[in-house]
């Protein structure tokens, strides 16, 4: 630490070495002596769990202690971080900015003290959003070695722009979407490509002339219902300006957002739709289903596998994304 002399004396004057300002923040924070890392792993935990009492509980030490170390940190940090309420504790955006940063080494420290010295550390669940028929076909399969190995998981199913919503906002870990994250800090992978079909009942193809060109399809398929996954028509309409480089003449009938539940409604007659050609499969096989075209180059729609920029540094995000794509390479 640097020192002045002071003039006509012997005594030196020390010079404190000042803390930086918080980011976003005026003013100085606190000196407050040396930075505990476990008051990390505490922070973490109730912003996890949005209550003080509840990180006590899984962290196995006493509520005051939690209060406590939580007051260290905010004195190091120089900004409130937590905000009570009658019913646990709302992070500050100081807290939000912190987490993002702090959440991936707490739990890779974690990691490392449970595989080499047996120490439990307080787990999380892993947090994935997908659609719901890649969650039963196809996720929940590739993941199966970690969930017998007892790694929680947390599903969300919902619409890709909501699910990278949530996973740009920190409520989720990964995200498969059926379109390209355009979205400061998430990074993202090519997953699969998926293929997929127009489809109908028998009875619906039968009133529909199985020789359509291009140019006369729009019209014609015009004049049936189409039951789709969302209000958009994200693949009906990737559909129509892929074969018939046109978008669909009309707004969807039905809206169910489950491919399974739009396959139900099409099996019985309601309408036609686009769906991925591998959950059409077995209806192919069995007659339930009937593709009304087979284009020359059938559309292609690319799979991402999205998470937040550094999270794959934690291990239960690492070992799901690489379970994932490597599966996803066997999908088609």
């Amino acid at each position: 630490m640097p020192s002045a002399r002071v003039s006509g004396t012997n005594r030196t004057t020390s010079h404190p070495r000042r803390q930086p300002a918080s980011p976003g923040c005026k003013g100085e924070k606190a000196e407050a002596g040396p930075l505990n890392p476990a008051w990390l792993r505490t922070f973490v935990e109730v912003y996890r769990t949005g209550s003080f009492g509840k990180a006590a509980h899984r962290l196995h030490i006493s509520q005051p202690a939690v209060t406590q170390q939580i007051r260290m940190l905010e004195e190091r940090v120089g900004v409130p971080l937590f905000v009570r309420h009658a019913t646990g504790s709302r992070p500050t955006p100081a807290a939000e900015s912190l987490a993002r940063d702090a959440e991936g080494p707490v739990d890779a420290l974690d990691f490392v003290l449970q595989r080499y010295f047996g120490v439990e550390g307080p787990s999380r669940p892993l947090r994935l959003g997908a659609p719901s028929d890649l969650v039963s076909d196809r996720i929940l399969p590739a993941l199966a070695d970690m969930l017998r190995e007892r790694v929680q998981l947390r599903t969300t199913l919902a619409l890709s722009d909501a699910l990278l919503a949530q996973l740009a906002a920190g409520e989720l870990d990964i995200v498969v979407a059926r379109e390209r994250p355009r979205l400061k800090g998430i990074a993202a992978l090519p997953l699969y490509d998926e293929e997929c079909s127009l489809v109908a009942s028998p009875e619906t193809a039968r009133e529909i002339p199985p020789d359509l060109s291009p140019a006369e399809a729009p019209r014609v398929l015009a004049a049936h219902p189409l039951v789709a996954f969302a209000e958009s028509l994200p693949m009906i309409d990737h559909y129509w300006w892929s074969v018939f480089h046109a978008p669909p003449a009309t707004a969807p009938d039905v809206v169910v957002p489950d491919h399974r539940a739009v396959l139900a409604a099409v099996r019985a007659s309601v309408g036609i739709t686009v769906v991925p050609t591998y959950l059409c499969a077995e209806d192919f096989a069995c007659g339930t289903l009937v593709p009304l075209l087979t284009p020359e180059l059938p559309p292609i729609t690319t799979m991402y596998l999205a998470t937040r920029e550094g999270d794959v540094a934690r291990p239960h995000v690492s070992a799901a994304h690489g379970k994932l794509l490597a599966c996803g390479r066997t999908w088609n």
